[in-house]
């Protein structure tokens, strides 16, 4: 009878710590994306140079280089520098392909979720991602969240964080996270030449 009552015992306790380690598990998967994202933001000073890897493609007017940091879940991550009187970067990660919205439509609010509120410090102090959430619709083929900093920074002023969620013909879904610079706000004029 007592040989029973602790093998029962010990199968509970092992049952237990099974179950506490899955959900471990799970909860690292939920940060790790977030994580990734405030690894690249931080590397934003050095234009993404600690990220870039091996040059994938050289265009005119830029030239896209492999990311050398995984990113939990992405498909592809790469970097795109463009040479200008300061040289612009961008970051992007394609983080799902699928001919099903939904699937998609869950990826997009996960990783939203995982970014609104996130918490970054850098050697210009601390900051928050915020940013409302748009939901996508079908019908609709693009869908974007841009994300702002809190508080606004003079040095993170060009900085943009953003989510969008895009359908390409002929049956496909991509969600796509973006880190990059932002040369001017949509409304803001640039300079005229007469």
């Amino acid at each position: 009878m007592k040989k029973s009552v602790k093998t029962l015992a010990l199968i509970t306790i092992s049952f237990l710590f099974a179950t506490h380690s899955t959900a471990q598990l799970k909860l690292s998967g939920i940060n790790g994306v977030a994580s990734d994202v405030k690894k690249v933001i931080e590397d934003y000073p050095n234009r993404f140079i600690n990220l870039m890897g091996e040059v994938l493609a050289q265009n005119t007017q830029s030239t896209d280089y492999h990311c050398n940091f995984t990113v939990h879940g992405a498909e592809e991550a790469f970097i795109t520098r463009y040479p200008a009187k300061k040289e612009i970067c961008s970051w992007q990660a394609l983080m799902l392909t699928t001919e099903n919205f939904d699937k998609a439509k869950q990826k997009f609010k996960s990783l939203f979720n995982q970014l609104n509120n996130l918490s970054v410090k850098t050697g210009n102090g601390s900051f928050k991602l915020k940013a409302d959430y748009q939901s996508p619709e079908e019908s609709k083929k693009f869908t974007s969240v841009l994300f702002s900093f809190e508080p606004v920074n003079e040095a993170r002023k060009k900085l943009k964080v953003e989510i969008f969620m895009q359908y390409i013909e002929p049956m496909e879904w991509k969600v796509k996270l973006l880190i990059y610079d932002r040369e001017r706000e949509d409304d803001e004029r640039g300079n005229v030449r007469e």
